[in-house]
C-alpha cells in the first residue's frame, strides 16, 4: 500500500533581523573599552534604568554611525563632543540628519558641560525623555 507522506503545515519564516556589519559592531566594542572620562561620568548616571527606569545602551551601533548613548524606546540619542567635533561640525549635521531620518532625537553635549554640570544634562536629557514618551 502507498502511503503519502502526511503534510505538514510550515510554519512562516520570521523576518531576518538587520544586522550591523561586522567591522561597525566590532568597533563599538572597542569605543566600548576606551571610553573618555566624560563618558565614563554621563554612564554612572544611565545605566540600569537610573533615569526614570529608561535602558540607555552605550556605543550603540545604527546604521553606519555609532551613538555614544542611544536609548531605544523613545527614541534619544546621546552625544558627547570632544574638541575634535569643532573642526568638522559638518560631519555632525550629517549624522544627526541621518539619526533623525531614523526617529531619533539627538542630544549633543561637550564633555566640559558634562563633566562639569551633570544635573543640567540630565534634567535635560529627562525632559527629552518625557517629551517623546
Amino acid at each position: 500500500m502507498d502511503r503519502k507522506p502526511a503534510q505538514t503545515r510550515t510554519m512562516p519564516k520570521p523576518p531576518k533581523r538587520h544586522r550591523q556589519a561586522p567591522s561597525t559592531t566590532n568597533f563599538a566594542r572597542k569605543l566600548r573599552k576606551n571610553t573618555t572620562e566624560a563618558e565614563q561620568h554621563l554612564w554612572s548616571h544611565l545605566r540600569r534604568g537610573q533615569l526614570n527606569g529608561h535602558r540607555f545602551r552605550r556605543q550603540r551601533p545604527i546604521g553606519p554611525y555609532i551613538a555614544d548613548f542611544a536609548c531605544l524606546r523613545p527614541r534619544l540619542i546621546i552625544e558627547l563632543d570632544g574638541s575634535q567635533h569643532a573642526e568638522h561640525p559638518e560631519r555632525d549635521q550629517k549624522r544627526d540628519a541621518y539619526l533623525r531620518k531614523q526617529g531619533f532625537q539627538v542630544l549633543r553635549f561637550d564633555n566640559h558641560t558634562a563633566l562639569t554640570n551633570t544635573e543640567a544634562v540630565l534634567e535635560t536629557i529627562l525632559n527629552a525623555l518625557q517629551n517623546q514618551s
